[in-house]
Order: structure tokens, then C-alpha cells, then sequence
């Protein structure tokens, strides 16, 4: 199944070639882009124009909307990996946005199930995903559908996020 529908809100796996969700995800991942949570700066032109093409040439990317009525509310952006430890894929969860009128309405975690399902379905051993730790209505929504901070023993503490720019 790739949609979950209620009477106020539809969301559903993002199809790269409708350009409507196409649309849908460039505007979403632009407007989280320029929120205080996404860093407050909106993509770059060449982002804007070259991001689903790029997204639906990587089969291991999958996103997925939140609609009310025919608006676009919501985006969760996905790209399966690989856990080593447990030879499975896995999927971490890149992005996810939902716009500031629709907030506190459950559709972020709308959303993340239909994620899980589709992991599910993919055959993933788990979830993946890095949250900053001012945006606390985004960590609150992650513990209460399942995740926690990511330790293999305590005595080493909780694992850290980094990253380094190659251009």
C-alpha cells in the first residue's frame, strides 16, 4: 500500500513522474529549507531544478507526502542504505517537513508510518535519522512513534552525527 487516506488528509508515496508531486516535493523541501530547523536558507536554483530528475534516477530514493484536500502540507524525503552489522538494507529518513499552518496535527507521524510500512516492504532492519537538538516538537514526535538516540553500550555513550563538505 502506498497511500493512507482520512477525510482531511492524504498521504501517500511520492511519484517523481507526476508533476504535481513533483512539484510538491521541491516546494516542501524549499520551504523546510528556509525554516530556522532546515538552516533557514532556501535550495539553490540548481537544486530546485534538478532535484526530483535526481531523486528518481536513484532507486533506493522514496518520498512521501501529506496532502489536505489538494494542498501539499507535508514531505518526507528517504534513501535506503545498508546496515553491515545486520546485512539488510535500512532507511534513513533525509528530511522531513511539514508546513508551519498544518504543525501539531499529526502529520509527520502520518507520514512516518507509511514509511515504516514501506521499509517494511523493502525488507530494512531499521530506521534511520538525525534530528537537531533545539527542535524539540520533532524529537518528541520521533520518541513517541519509536526512535531513541543510538548507543551498542552504554559505556560508549550515544552516537554523534557529522559530516564533512566536498565542495
Amino acid at each position: 500500500m502506498t497511500e493512507i487516506s482520512s477525510s482531511s488528509l492524504r498521504i501517500c508515496r511520492a511519484d517523481y513522474a507526476n508533476p504535481v508531486h513533483a512539484r510538491a516535493v521541491v516546494e516542501l523541501l524549499d520551504a523546510y529549507a528556509r525554516d530556522e530547523a532546515g538552516g533557514g536558507k532556501a535550495l539553490s536554483d540548481f537544486a530546485k531544478t534538478h532535484l526530483v530528475k535526481e531523486l528518481a534516477a536513484r532507486p533506493q530514493a522514496f518520498s512521501v507526502l501529506a496532502f489536505a484536500g489538494e494542498q501539499p502540507v507535508g514531505l518526507i524525503n528517504c534513501i535506503e542504505g545498508f546496515s553491515t552489522f545486520a546485512c539488510r538494507p535500512l532507511v534513513n529518513i533525509h528530511d522531513v517537513a511539514v508546513l508551519p499552518g498544518h504543525r501539531g496535527q499529526r502529520v509527520g507521524e502520518r507520514m512516518l508510518a507509511l514509511v515504516d510500512q514501506i521499509a517494511r516492504e523493502r525488507g530494512a532492519c531499521k530506521l534511520t535519522l538525525e534530528v537537531l537538538q533545539g527542535n524539540r516538537s520533532a524529537i518528541r514526535l520521533y520518541e513517541r512513534v519509536g526512535f531513541a538516540g543510538y548507543q551498542l553500550d552504554p559505556a560508549m555513550g550515544q552516537a554523534q552525527f557529522f559530516h564533512k563538505w566536498l565542495d
